[in-house]
């Protein structure tokens, strides 16, 4: 089964929301669309919204198999969609919620009633059947959303940031239970979200999406690892990757036009002029791991502990970076800390952005 968006464009009070999209989404896999945090248009609800018939493309086509859904009402769009808002009857039960789209489609009692056990139980929700949504926790809520929308066994599910207002534990759960339920099915799944890590633990397909635009699609780990411009690299790293401006020239590698190194023979392919180095926060280090490594001395602006990881806001009197530690680590405001850059972790861009070089080594 595939869904392909063909060309695809949407208009909104003058204002293009959709720009030109051409997409191929498989089953079997998770279609994972990644857009930025806080952002106004990313595009990824309304390009939802346009597969699901409550919006209408200005231009294109969404083919289903070879057939265009464009002029299909979205009552006979065999398509089912989770918002992350916990969106649930609340005058039925959670039986009666899970059931009212079979019985949209006429389906028999008997079979109505096999299908929700069988969808309830899978979702760890059977005992909560003859309750009504109010009376139950925000993550068995958005259980029973979730079992409306896969009850229905659609051929298109729209999974819309379903997990962003659940705690950290309910995420991780909920996560693997959504994954191993549609392997068992035969539809196209489509998740939207703001998190990078979503899109490597789902695995399948990324599309990245800035501005109504796709900028990058492709399998998540390779995303991740070659992203073809500035903004694929910031979408696919969380916390965002470091850019640092800098210049090389015929024997240094000059950082804000003041911070200058010897040019490192892991560069020394790239000519004379500006560039846009990106590190990711993981890749800095409090030690040197190679004789290339670059030793930056930095004030701690601010340090974040959360769970087994800590998140260090550092800068000097030139730039402001990111770093991930693993484990918890303290330190104090305005602490002055030496760390390393490792050379062959930088992702090198030119100043439209686009990606010129790898990083080299793998360590």
């Amino acid at each position: 089964m595939s869904l392909v968006l063909e060309n695809l464009s949407y208009e909104l009070n003058g204002s293009t929301r959709i720009h030109n999209v051409n997409l191929t989404l498989e089953s079997g896999i998770f279609n994972v669309l990644l857009g930025k945090k806080g952002a106004v248009n990313a595009g990824k609800t309304t390009l939802m919204r346009l597969i699901a018939g409550l919006e209408t493309p200005s231009s294109g086509r969404i083919l289903l198999n070879g057939v265009d859904l464009v002029n299909t009402p979205v009552q006979k769009r065999n398509v089912s969609m989770v918002h992350h808002q916990f969106i649930n009857y609340t005058h039925l039960t959670v039986r009666e919620n899970i059931a009212s789209p079979l019985r949209v489609l006429g389906l028999k009692k008997t079979e109505i009633d096999y299908r929700v056990n069988e969808i309830a139980t899978s979702l760890h929700i059977e005992t909560y059947l003859d309750r009504y949504p109010l009376e139950l926790s925000g993550g068995q809520q958005q259980r029973t959303a979730m079992a409306r929308a896969l009850v229905k066994d659609a051929d298109i599910l729209l999974l819309d940031e379903p997990l962003i207002n659940l705690d950290y534990k309910l995420r991780e759960e909920l996560r693997a239970e959504i994954r191993d339920l549609l392997v068992e099915r035969n539809c196209i799944a489509i998740y939207a979200t703001t998190n990078p890590k979503i899109a490597m633990v789902l695995g399948g397909k990324s599309i990245l999406m800035h501005e109504g635009h796709v900028i990058q699609e492709g399998l998540a780990v390779d995303v991740y690892n070659q992203p073809s411009n500035i903004e694929s690299a910031k979408l696919s790293s969380d916390p965002e990757i470091n850019l640092i401006d800098g210049c090389i020239d015929d024997s240094q590698i000059i950082f804000a036009q003041f911070l200058r190194f010897p040019l490192s023979s892991l560069l020394d392919d790239l000519i004379p002029g500006n560039y846009r180095f990106g590190i990711r926060p993981s890749h800095l280090k409090m030690a040197p791991v190679d004789d290339s490594d670059l030793e930056l001395s930095m004030r701690v602006d601010l340090a974040e502990i959360s769970g087994s990881e800590t998140i260090l806001r550092i800068s000097n009197n030139h730039f402001n970076l990111v770093m991930h530690l693993a484990g918890i680590h303290k330190y104090h405001t305005d602490t002055q800390i030496k760390i390393y850059i490792p050379i062959h972790k930088f992702f090198v861009f030119d100043m439209n952005g686009l990606l010129i070089k790898l990083p080299t080594l793998s360590y």
